[in-house]
């Protein structure tokens, strides 16, 4: 029996990979002889970048970057050095925990060390990005990444408040090696760029806008992407995804070419997961709890979904902390609480705990499933 194995982090608990070691371990046990193969997961936010290049076998590096404020943070990313390939997640250096929350402000915070961690990762020899864009404390438009990459814009600075200022674009000095780059960016939002389902309106109030704050810095987006548009020279002026991470989206599609994907689609096809899929018997995933949000975009959905798509007779089985309500197009057979016995929440969440929680109920699963396998009347 070939079993694949890719179950996103148990948040405070578990990694994804811790995870689906504990589920490899259990059906081991109960199936010596059987192919476990385990993959990371994740769906574009935290966790992504340590779930591709942990599965890709690359390094993970650190550089000193500037934070939203302006000021510094040793920020995260990974390479997968043979692939010439870069992982980021832009909140390491931009993301709205940095932010004390008396200081959250979105006129005051920039992406420009998310700018700074590109040209890092370009001077190493990497041309081809994967960029989760979740967690942003700025709504900038890109303008500070932008920025750090070499473009200028006249009268602006890096700030969501220069916004206002913009009044031309210059890339005669962006940096050459752009045009050799390739970015996929993990946008799970469908918002525009502007308007009332736009970033200003929708997630600016998060970090910190005012009622005047948003619809100040919806006219300079709105100012800001039309100037990009015309400099461009764009057929398309705003796109749905736009509007992610404060304008960020809008910033990497049209400054940077760059294609927004769905978290979870994005982080499966880096990890190259569909060929083991398509000749495996039984596919296990899950995360910390399982509901109805699961068919959402989340990433034990999103495995589930390709699974069957790849090879219609898998059995799909999610396993979760917790299990409620899970929508019958989640792409799932079948969905398992792992908890054993009652149990507080701190001991449900102690690493040891659920590691053997999720081996004892993976186990479980693949006896079962061999028993029916093995039967007659089950399947004559």
């Amino acid at each position: 029996m070939k079993i694949i194995v890719a179950i996103d982090s148990l948040k405070g608990s578990l990694t994804s990979l811790e995870a689906g070691a504990a589920a490899r371990d259990g059906i081991l046990k109960a199936l010596p002889a059987a192919q476990v193969k385990v993959f990371p997961l994740a769906d574009g936010g935290e966790g992504t970048c340590r779930a591709i290049v942990n599965g890709l076998g690359g390094v993970l590096k650190s550089a000193e970057v500037t934070d939203p404020l302006g000021g510094k943070v040793a920020a995260e990313f990974g390479e997968v050095v043979d692939k010439r390939l870069a992982v980021m997640e832009m909140a390491n250096a931009a993301g709205l925990t940095l932010v004390p929350e008396n200081l959250r402000n979105p006129l005051n915070t920039t992406t420009y060390g998310v700018g700074e961690l590109i040209r890092r990762a370009i001077e190493d020899g990497c041309r081809d990005f994967v960029i989760g864009i979740g967690g942003s404390a700025t709504n900038d438009c890109g303008l500070g990444m932008l920025t750090a990459l070499g473009f200028e814009f006249t009268g602006g600075g890096i700030y969501g408040r220069d916004l206002a200022n913009v009044t031309a674009i210059d890339d005669a000095n962006a940096l050459p090696a752009l045009r050799e780059c390739t970015f996929r960016i993990a946008c799970d939002v469908t918002n525009p760029l502007t308007g009332a389902n736009g970033c200003s309106a929708v997630y600016a109030p998060q970090k910190g806008a005012t009622p005047e704050i948003v619809q100040a810095m919806d006219g300079w987006i709105k100012n800001f992407g039309e100037l990009s548009a015309t400099f461009l020279g764009l057929d398309e002026k705003s796109v749905a995804g736009d509007g992610a991470a404060g304008g960020l989206g809008f910033a990497f599609r049209a400054y940077l070419r760059g294609e927004l994907v769905p978290g979870v689609d994005l982080v499966l096809d880096a990890l190259n997961i569909a060929e083991d899929l398509k000749s495996a018997d039984v596919l296990i995933t899950g995360e910390g709890r399982l509901d109805f949000q699961t068919a959402q975009g989340k990433a034990p959905s999103g495995v589930a979904k390709l699974a069957k798509k790849l090879n219609p007779k898998i059995i799909t089985v999610g396993l979760g902390g917790s299990v409620a309500d899970i929508s019958d197009d989640a792409g799932l057979d079948a969905a398992f609480a792992i908890l054993r016995k009652p149990m507080t929440l701190a001991d449900a969440m102690n690493k040891k705990i659920a590691a053997n929680n999720i081996s004892e109920t993976a186990a479980q699963i693949v006896r079962l499933i061999e028993r029916a396998h093995c039967s007659d009347k089950i399947f004559p």
